[in-house]
């Protein structure tokens, strides 16, 4: 079955991310799009106004009855999705044709230009910033983020069928499906150990899909992968330097193979976001783009909401929400806020994400968290995964070294935060504790 042929796509977990981005792309090329997931949420509320018809009850009765003919009907499935799901067993039963997420990304984008961002950490910003100023180039890419671009609050740049911007995951091997033609690895930290089983497993992985891009392939300096690089107060191919910051702001000049190009400014705090802005800079440089195009758009890029996202900001009070969920993220977070805001106490809010990941990787969660004044910790967010005995945030609390650090519910999480003595505020984790954030910022508010 081919896509252009193909009417009516079914999404099962289709208020994922990047599943929703793909849904939103097909209703704008005039598809019927309907689905499940478990949760409605503000992306499923969006599809639903856009024209997606939507249930949150895993039932084969609620399947509309124009998505249940084999020969008319695509499924799309997210691999979260539990392997006794009624309607996903409904549609193998049933002889349709059923594809994994990154699978119909790969059809989607495999005749087209394809700039794909891979990497552990870095991903979304990196790709967002990229499809932003492809956009403001003047070049009609059309870019899949997996974030909500504060530029266009969606997750979906939509531009025409020849260049496509796309976020190359590595979880369940996915981005081995794409056919990338200029293509960036940010980071290669060992993570989805659920799936790799083993560091070197997840690497042989990235050196996969290195040798999957036709044309250029760039990435950060210390990589062990071959190709150009980039890099901040480092000589590389491509990199920053000069580093300054100027009212609030990160100004710095690029060095290129064959040019300079000084004062270029940029508005996300943190080193980690001035190395997404320079991958994004050479990607687009390679394929063409003008560096006073690149630094032009760069001064107009707002940021991915959900990374390093300021919900309060004043004199007294900062709040901070990011979706840092791995260690190195949580360190990044740490970091950028130690940067901008010297001497001040910070508390961190950390909902772990998985039992597999907080197993994985106890001893650096711990060791990230201790950095930070005060700690507060939810239950970990299982997403996809049962319990595992013995895995729990109490046990974990026990080994961040921190004097001021507690267990929350839901129930009781505001009133801990207003509480904390810390002037600085920072929610993080990639569970439904972003689902929290508007009443945290507006119970703040009122006190502010």
């Amino acid at each position: 079955m081919y896509l252009k042929e193909t009417q009516h796509i079914y999404f099962i977990g289709i208020g994922g991310i990047g599943m929703s981005a793909i849904a939103r792309y097909l209703m704008m090329n005039n598809k019927c799009v309907a689905g499940f997931d478990k949760v409605e949420t503000e992306i499923t509320k969006a599809l639903e106004i856009e024209g997606a018809d939507i249930h949150f009850i895993d039932s084969l009765a609620l399947i509309p009855s124009d998505f249940k003919n084999s020969k008319t009907t695509l499924v799309v499935y997210t691999p979260a999705v539990q392997k006794d799901h009624a309607e996903f067993n409904y549609f193998i039963d049933n002889g349709f044709v059923i594809l994994k997420r990154s699978q119909l990304l790969g059809e989607i984008t495999k005749s087209t230009f394809c700039f794909a961002v891979a990497g552990t950490h870095g991903k979304t910003t990196t790709s967002t910033i990229l499809g932003h100023i492809m956009k403001e180039s003047g070049l009609n890419a059309t870019s899949f983020l997996g974030g909500i671009s504060e530029n266009y609050h969606s997750n979906l740049i939509l531009g025409g069928d020849l260049v496509s911007v796309v976020e190359a995951d590595e979880f369940d091997r996915s981005f081995l499906y794409l056919s990338p033609n200029i293509a960036c690895i940010t980071s290669m930290d060992a993570d989805h150990l659920d799936i790799y089983g083993k560091k070197d497993i997840l690497g042989k992985s990235f050196v996969e899909f290195s040798e999957k891009v036709s044309d250029t392939l760039v990435v950060c300096k210390g990589l062990p992968i071959e190709g150009l690089t980039y890099a901040v107060e480092e000589e590389a191919d491509y990199y920053a330097e000069n580093v300054k910051i100027q009212n609030g702001s990160y100004v710095f000049d690029v060095m290129t193979p064959t040019e300079i190009i000084r004062d270029v400014a940029f508005n996300l705090p943190g080193k980690h976001n001035m190395l997404n802005a320079v991958a994004a800079l050479a990607m687009a440089n390679i394929y063409g783009v003008s560096l006073q195009s690149i630094a032009k758009a760069l001064l107009s890029f707002k940021g991915v909401r959900r990374r390093f996202s300021y919900r309060i900001k004043t004199k007294n009070l900062v709040l901070i929400d990011d979706y840092a969920h791995h260690p190195t993220e949580i360190c990044a977070v740490e970091s950028t806020v130690r940067e901008m805001y010297p001497g001040q106490k910070v508390l961190a809010v950390f909902q772990p994400h998985l039992y597999s990941r907080t197993r994985d990787f106890e001893e650096e969660f711990a060791a990230s968290l201790s950095k930070f004044d005060e700690v507060i910790l939810l239950d970990i967010y299982p997403a996809r995964e049962l319990p595992i005995e013995g895995v729990t945030s109490e046990r974990l609390l026990n080994k961040i070294n921190c004097c001021k650090k507690k267990l929350a519910t839901k129930n009781n999480l505001i009133d801990l935060i207003k509480k904390s003595q810390a002037s600085i505020k920072t929610i993080l984790g990639a569970g439904d504790i972003g689902e929290l954030v508007d009443d945290i910022t507006k119970q703040l508010k009122g006190e502010n």
